[in-house]
Formats: structure tokens, C-alpha cells, sequence
């Protein structure tokens, strides 16, 4: 894997454990150790809603050992087309509890850290800090340019992720790190340099999303966090991943360091 995050030491695995992640552990690119970084790794998801749901219900059946989840919004009647941690019992409670209880239910060697607010400029570099690794499920373009400009100063890795009706993207970006040449790695910024405007693209409830559409590119996602966790395979630095739904069909987008962003390029001031 090509500029790798600094993987969390690995942590011993208890006997029901074993048998747990039994097809993890004879895995070639897993294996105990693997299973080992994965239960000592700190992951904080964005949302818990459509992208943050089979993130947060695969990466706790990997055995993540800590997941944090930070969301300010509750359960609705209409979040349940889609965003399946969570169930009819759960309208009106605040979606991080009821992505926790549904952890709990799933596997109770994980810890999930409930934030219930919703993260800003001005609490996301701390926030992101106590976490090993970041995925942003968010439905948002300000939440979305402010957490990658926060794990940037954190220097922390993001696996990003956005839905439309029929289509979807993803990618990884470590532009606190270097490629295997010393060159900068690309921010979020060099591919989408520019903020758009509030209200120039309808969102889900103006104009709808197809319910299996974020349970696909959500556990690519999470299949990204754990390669990153583990060290195995390529990662997505540099590459979005575009998907469309309707005519199955999958691309993969090359893009590079901008010498004009504003966190790593040339006279970069380290701001938006």
C-alpha cells in the first residue's frame, strides 16, 4: 500500500474472539496481526445516516475496537428506506444511540463513542485528533471541505465518500504524507477546488436517493478503512471511484496535487 497511515499497535484477541473473526484470521492479508491493528484501531465515522450506516455496522463486525460516531440529527420514519442501522423502534431517538445500541447488538467487543453534536471548524481538529483514522459519510459540501481541512492539520487519513440519486464517489486523501517520490499528495481541494454555492444541488429529501445506492459505496468505504487499518492493497490516494448505479458501471478518476490549494501548495497559509 503506497503512503500508509501509522497503523495502531496491535491488540490480543480474547478466546470467543478467535472464532469471531475466524475467516479474517486465515486470511493471508489479515491474519492475526491484521485482526490485532483492527482491534486496537480508532475509527470516527461522520454521520450516521445513509454512507454512515454499513460503515458502521461492517467495520464493527471487522472488530474495529473503537468506533466514534458523530452525528446532531434523530431518527426519522424516512431515514429507515436506506439507513438500516437503524429500525422503527428508533424514530425520534438521536441516530448516534441508535447506532450505538445497534453495535451492541451486533458485536460487544466494540466500543462505539457517541458525539451527539455536529462537528464545525471550530471543534473538528480535536474531535478528529483522538481517532486513528476518519470517514466522512456526511450529506453536506460544508461539512465535507471542513473535515478534510481538519484531518489535515490533524494529520490524520480520510476515506470520503458522497451519494447522488443514482450515483456515487469515493476516495482517499493523506495529504499530511508524501507518495513513494516525495512528491505532495493531493488534498480534497485539488480535486474539488472550489466550495459550491449552498442550495445549487438538491439534496436527498428534494430529490431523492435510491436506498441501496449508499449500502454500496458505504461498504466500499469501510472495505477502505480496514485496508488502510490492516496494510494491505492499494489505496485511493489519487483516485476517485465513480459509480453509477443504473447502468452498473464503475471508473476510476485520476487526480494530482494542485500547487494552488491552500494546505499544501505553494504559498499555502494551512487555511481554507
Amino acid at each position: 500500500m503506497t503512503g500508509t497511515c501509522e497503523r495502531p499497535a496491535g491488540g490480543k484477541l480474547a478466546g470467543e474472539e478467535l472464532e469471531r473473526y475466524a475467516r479474517h484470521i486465515v486470511l493471508r492479508d489479515v491474519g492475526g496481526p491484521g485482526q490485532q491493528r483492527l482491534k486496537a484501531a480508532r475509527v470516527l465515522i461522520v454521520g450516521a445516516g445513509g454512507l454512515g450506516a454499513p460503515l458502521i455496522q461492517y467495520l464493527a463486525a471487522a472488530g474495529v475496537g473503537t468506533i466514534g460516531v458523530v452525528d446532531d440529527d434523530t431518527v426519522s420514519l424516512s431515514n429507515l428506506q436506506r439507513q438500516i442501522i437503524h429500525d422503527t423502534a428508533a424514530v425520534g431517538l438521536p441516530k448516534v444511540e441508535s447506532a450505538q445500541a445497534s453495535v451492541a447488538r451486533l458485536n460487544p467487543h466494540v466500543t462505539v463513542e457517541t458525539h451527539n453534536m455536529r462537528i464545525t471548524p471550530e471543534n473538528a481538529v480535536e474531535l478528529i485528533s483522538a481517532y486513528d483514522i476518519v470517514a466522512d459519510g456526511s450529506d453536506n459540501f460544508a461539512t465535507r471541505y471542513g473535515v478534510s481541512d481538519a484531518c489535515f492539520h490533524a494529520k490524520r487519513t480520510l476515506v470520503t465518500a458522497a451519494i447522488g440519486q443514482f450515483d456515487g464517489s469515493l476516495t482517499t486523501l493523506k495529504p499530511h504524507l508524501t507518495d513513494a517520490d516525495g512528491n505532495p499528495n493531493p488534498t480534497y481541494r485539488c480535486l474539488f477546488p472550489n466550495q459550491p454555492p449552498e442550495g445549487l444541488l438538491p439534496t436527498c429529501a428534494q430529490a431523492g436517493v435510491l436506498g441501496a445506492l449508499p449500502g454500496i459505496i458505504g461498504t466500499m468505504q469501510a472495505m477502505e478503512v480496514i485496508k488502510e487499518i490492516v496494510g494491505f492493497g492499494e489505496d485511493l490516494v489519487g483516485r476517485l471511484v465513480l459509480y453509477d448505479a443504473r447502468s452498473t458501471r464503475m471508473e476510476t478518476i485520476r487526480y494530482k496535487w494542485s500547487a494552488k490549494n491552500p494546505l499544501n501548495g505553494e504559498g499555502a497559509t494551512g487555511g481554507a
